[in-house]
């Protein structure tokens, strides 16, 4: 079920409804079922795959909480093989059949193995990783042991963050299915308002750029440097406003329940470095590599070649889990390759501005770095979005190519598309300003009712006004 649709805009509040009217002991089950219909309303028959990698790693961890030595890793080596196995299998198994084809066609073996075309469940990476972390902390002493076994598996499928995040933590969440939600009014308008601005990055900015990106990246080579250029950079916030705007409706919907949801974006295209825009972008998948991959592998604490291998092997692997593609690996490698720059370059950088008189905190020097990461990340999403590598070398190519020789798009987008687009980024650039603005947010927060629900209204008509609607997939659910 996609959150923006009608069938969600009926079935949240009447999940909202039944939640405060049953009595305490009723409520978990009902966002279980709600979780189940939630998720069945994509392909029915896929939520059996849920629950195998349910039920794997709620009996492992029990396993867990009960063995010792030797056992215990070789218990969380099944789990993570077992839960892992599933996920390869749905998303990775053509991926790699079809490049080990290749790799023995150049070498000449006498090799076949079979194709497996199946539809890859949308969020299996997403609820995957959050029952892995669940098995791993209970493997490291950090989280007692679920045996409410309808608690753990709501805990994997709760509804709002079920099929793209944020990858809650057990220490996070679990704990909070046990706890007294009460109907507030406070808590429940604020999570209204979260999840309007969700709807307001979604539908009036992620959707309508997506008119004009996709008809580019679908043919790169049918269009000049000017178009390749600008799409790119639409795509950048389209794939924020996209993403984010989930989290937020995510988000909002969790606190209207009475759920903490983390945050999983802190206006990364504020960022002034690479290093810094990895703090601020999906944060759930960024602490999750780092908790469970980086610091394994030794993360800084080694010589500085092993740190170079960490870093690479890190972002390597975070690209593939993105997508069964080489376009992702070498974002991700890409990405790294960013960061490690970045960190050797710092104190020649410092010195290169200090040199010429310019202060660390000035506003020249933070907006000259925060051009130079979007450009950074911009180049990088080339590859994200691109159908295969080709055509990602054919846009950064063509990006100073022909720029007077077409206009920027089609006549609709131009004249129609274009100006509500740059409006509405432009509002929501200003939003995020007011946002880091404690004093402005408490004095609106202070202004009576009958000033305040007139922004909301007019907030809420904009987004009726200006969306697109086609219930097009949040980009993330392919992941």
């Amino acid at each position: 079920m996609l959150f923006n649709s009608i069938e969600f805009a009926v079935f949240f509040p009447l999940v909202a409804i039944l939640y405060f009217v049953l009595p305490r002991s009723w409520r978990t089950p009902v966002l279980l079922v709600a979780s189940c219909i939630f998720y069945m309303a994509f392909i029915p028959a896929y939520i059996f795959i849920l629950i195998i990698t349910i039920m794997i790693d709620y009996t492992a961890a029990i396993y867990l909480d009960r063995a010792k030595g030797r056992t215990r890793t070789m218990l969380l080596t099944a789990s993570i093989v077992a839960t892992c196995g599933v996920l390869f299998v749905f998303k990775y198994y053509e991926f790699f059949q079809t490049n080990f084809m290749g790799l023995a066609a150049i070498c000449g073996w006498s090799v076949a193995i079979p194709y497996l075309k199946v539809v890859l469940p949308i969020g299996l990476s997403f609820h995957t990783f959050q029952s892995l972390s669940y098995v791993i902390e209970v493997y490291r002493g950090r989280q007692t042991v679920e045996k409410n076994l309808i608690t753990y598996a709501t805990y994997v499928m709760f509804f709002p963050q079920l099929v793209a995040g944020p990858i809650e933590r057990p220490q996070n969440l679990l704990h909070q299915f046990y706890e007294r939600h009460s109907f507030d009014y406070d808590r429940v308008a604020s999570g209204l308002r979260r999840m309007a601005v969700g709807f307001f990055k979604k539908l009036v900015i992620a959707d309508r750029l997506a008119l004009y990106v996709n008809d580019v990246f679908r043919a790169p080579q049918n269009f000049n440097g000017l178009q390749l250029s600008l799409a790119t950079v639409f795509f950048a916030y389209q794939i924020y406003c996209d993403f984010s705007g989930y989290s937020d409706i995510a988000i909002g919907s969790a606190r209207v329940l009475g759920f903490k949801l983390m945050e999983n974006f802190d206006r990364p295209y504020h960022s002034r470095s690479i290093g810094e825009f990895w703090h601020r972008w999906h944060i759930s998948l960024s602490t999750w590599f780092r908790d469970y991959l980086y610091l394994p592998l030794g993360g800084s604490r080694v010589t500085v070649p092993r740190w170079c291998v960490n870093i690479l092997i890190t972002f390597a692997v975070s690209g593939l889990w993105h997508g069964a593609n080489w376009t992702f690996v070498v974002w991700g490698l890409l990405n790294g390759a960013y960061l490690l720059t970045g960190e050797m370059t710092r104190s020649w950088r410092d010195r290169a501005w200090a040199g010429i008189g310019v202060l660390p905190e000035s506003l020249a020097r933070r907006s000259i770095q925060i051009f130079t990461t979007f450009v950074l990340v911009s180049v990088g999403w080339v590859f994200f979005r691109s159908g295969s590598l080709s055509d990602a070398f054919y846009v950064l190519g063509h990006f100073w190519r022909d720029w007077n020789s077409a206009a920027i798009g089609t006549e609709q987008f131009l004249l129609r598309q274009m100006p509500v687009a740059i409006g509405a980024i432009c509002l929501l650039e200003l939003g995020q300003l007011v946002q880091t603005s404690r004093r402005i947010r408490e004095g609106f927060a202070r202004w009576p009712v009958f000033l305040r629900w007139p922004v909301y209204i007019s907030f809420a008509l904009g987004v009726v006004m200006f969306g697109i609607y086609r219930e097009t997939q949040f980009i993330y659910f392919q992941f």
